[in-house]
């Protein structure tokens, strides 16, 4: 594959391109899912083409095709350079790239077991297991299990003599139970909502969930729902199981923290950020204890690799240490604005025929020192609440509204009863300011988020969120539905 690369590298070079680039990607996506027991989709497909993006007095031009031969990876690359000469035109300032060494290496996702060589009846026949336990009780109305694979193998060549070959692969499942009863709905997910739980790895993630030995008391739960009582609304101590968490990190912080986000790039059709340049290293965004770090070397993350789509080899840094705003999600053209030499590497496209935009990393919220027990142990009036339902956030990424699947009251330092339709809602950095304590490591937990979106074109991007339980003190608590 290096051999086709080098044709766009050597036509990029003959027109003394600032800069180029090409990614050639082979992609394989298999996607399974049952519902009621039946089998209710079974893809398996594989693409493969190349991305070519030059900078051209000091403007981006990108072209991109499926056909592997030289001549047509050249005509691409003239066209991606026809594109910047024309994109001088309209252009604001010159780009300028961070400088970054030239790296000749080859990474690959650590994995025990190849989801690939695991036969389609034997995932099958976890989901359908999984389905009929599901389904034993005449209020539940929709039973499903989904898994998801994905192997992206990249061989990225730059003009600056990068010369980088990764292979990326990623392994989801989920299951969700739907009660009815009275006009009331009440639906349980397992490990997560929205797509469900998607790590770095192998078959082995899906083996670590249990599927059919959780699905029993999720079915409860879903049912016991229907007849619990309506959250309490109020102002009351909060505390945020992982998987909820992990999205509140993710709204909130990663995407408030996408440097082009800050410089207005994606204000037309995504909104900015209230966490403007001016306030790094100097702005509070939330309490003491709260450290939530970035870390491209995360094992297990989505986000995690050996190199960004900009070639900058994989880091870990802080975005908020010790309550402090501290750094951004950043790629090679944005970084300067910051006044930094390198880029975070945070720069990642959606396959091979979408440009590499900066993207939200893994980001997590480091564990504190609080067992579990004294979490709860300290509340005299508050809430836990699981997994999402529903969630609104402003342009800024400041107003927010997260509904949850399911809550506990806390009375007296003792859980006491399911609560249905919770709500909570907040101001960011008065939210994060709340944080009064946090779960120790053995609570802490990475959860996926395979399906974010952004961009225009969209392009979708997954990255991975780590987070033990936190408490927050005096939140605004309602109810949805």
């Amino acid at each position: 594959m290096f051999k086709l690369a080098s044709k766009a590298i050597e036509i990029a070079h003959k027109h003394k391109a600032d800069f180029g680039d090409i990614r050639i990607i082979e992609t394989r996506r298999q996607n399974l899912s049952v519902k009621n027991s039946e089998l209710n989709g079974l893809t398996d497909q594989t693409s493969l083409g190349y991305g070519v993006r030059v900078l051209c007095g000091g403007a981006w031009g990108f072209a991109s095709g499926s056909q592997m031969t030289e001549r047509a990876i050249a005509e691409t690359t003239l066209k991606a350079i026809a594109i910047a000469k024309a994109s001088r035109l309209l252009m604001a300032g010159p780009v300028r790239l961070a400088h970054e060494p030239a790296y000749a290496d080859f990474w690959q996702t650590p994995f025990l077991k190849d989801p690939f060589t695991v036969s389609t009846e034997t995932k099958l026949d976890l989901m359908f297991k999984t389905t009929d336990i599901l389904r034993k009780n005449k209020k539940v109305r929709s039973a499903s299990a989904e898994m998801r694979f994905v192997r992206e193998h990249q061989w990225h060549m730059t003009t600056e003599g990068s010369r980088i070959e990764q292979v990326l692969l990623s392994s989801g499942a989920s299951c969700t139970v739907v009660a009815v009863e009275d006009g009331d709905v009440q639906t349980r997910g397992y490990p997560c909502t929205h797509g469900g739980q998607t790590l770095a790895g192998g078959w082995e993630v899906v083996e670590a969930m249990h599927l059919p030995d959780n699905a029993e008391r999720v079915r409860e739960e879903a049912i016991a729902l229907l007849s619990a009582p309506v959250c309490p609304s109020g102002l009351k101590d909060l505390i945020i199981s992982g998987n909820q968490l992990a999205l509140q990190i993710h709204e909130s912080v990663g995407h408030a923290s996408e440097l082009d986000r800050v410089l207005g790039y994606e204000e037309s059709y995504a909104g900015s950020s209230f966490a403007t340049m001016e306030k790094l290293g100097k702005f509070r965004y939330g309490s003491p204890i709260v450290n939530l770090v970035a870390d491209a070397t995360l094992p297990g993350g989505l986000a995690t690799a050996g190199y960004d789509d900009d070639a900058v080899k994989a880091q870990r840094w802080h975005i908020v240490k010790d309550g402090i705003l501290s750094g951004y999600m950043t790629n090679r053209e944005f970084c300067g604005k910051i006044g930094k030499e390198r880029s975070w590497g945070s720069c990642r496209a959606d396959g091979y025929s979408n440009i590499p935009i900066t993207r939200i990393c893994n980001l997590s919220l480091m564990p504190g020192g609080t067992p579990l027990e004294q979490l709860v142990g300290e509340v005299r009036d508050g809430i836990m609440m699981e997994n999402n339902m529903s969630w609104s956030i402003d342009q800024k990424r400041l107003n927010f509204q997260f509904g949850c699947e399911i809550g506990w009251l806390i009375k007296n330092g003792k859980k006491t009863k399911m609560v249905k339709n919770p709500t909570y809602q907040g101001i960011t950095p008065e939210f994060w300011g709340s944080c009064d304590a946090i779960a120790d490591h053995s609570q802490w937990r990475l959860w996926g988020v395979a399906n974010c979106g952004k961009g225009q074109p969209g392009q979708t991007a997954a990255m991975c969120h780590g987070s033990s339980p936190a408490r927050f003190r005096k939140v605004k608590i309602g109810m949805h539905g």
